[in-house]
């Protein structure tokens, strides 16, 4: 199986919280817009991000309960440490929530997270060791 992926589905507890987030808020045109199952957002070249009400969701796994969002960040790579502070402050102002400060990490760059309204965590990184080459590959080095 190539390593590889076209959609990232999230199961989220208020489908009309995240349209009224992503498209209205954030600007995102949808792809699709399934009212009161599924929004798709095209995110890159060949992946879709999906948000799919979560009784929706676990309904088409078969599985009993609702299903929330645990253990994942939505990353999103910006130019500089300003544009990290300038992007969460345009979150906050669109009615992420605040998680942790921007802040310069460990692993050599300066990042900050936010929740979205039903608590999708997204983080906002400037990585000066991040790139992607002309083929589409993500580098990450020196």
């Amino acid at each position: 199986m190539d390593p590889r992926l076209h959609f990232l589905t999230i199961a989220t507890a208020d489908l009309d919280a995240a349209r009224s987030f992503y498209s209205e808020a954030l600007g995102w045109e949808p792809l699709v817009d399934v009212p009161n199952e599924i929004i798709f957002f095209q995110v890159g070249p060949g992946l879709a991000l999906g948000l799919y009400d979560a009784r929706a969701f676990n309904d088409d796994l078969h599985r009993p309960g609702t299903a929330q969002p645990s253990g994942l960040t939505l990353s999103h790579n910006v130019d500089s440490p300003a544009l990290v502070d300038e992007t969460i402050e345009s979150l906050l102002s669109a009615g992420a929530t605040p998680l942790t400060t921007p802040q310069f990490a460990a692993f050599g760059g300066y990042h900050g997270h936010v929740t979205d309204p039903n608590g999708v965590i997204w983080e906002i990184a400037h990585n000066p060791a991040w790139s992607i080459d002309e083929t589409g590959a993500v580098l990450l080095g020196e």
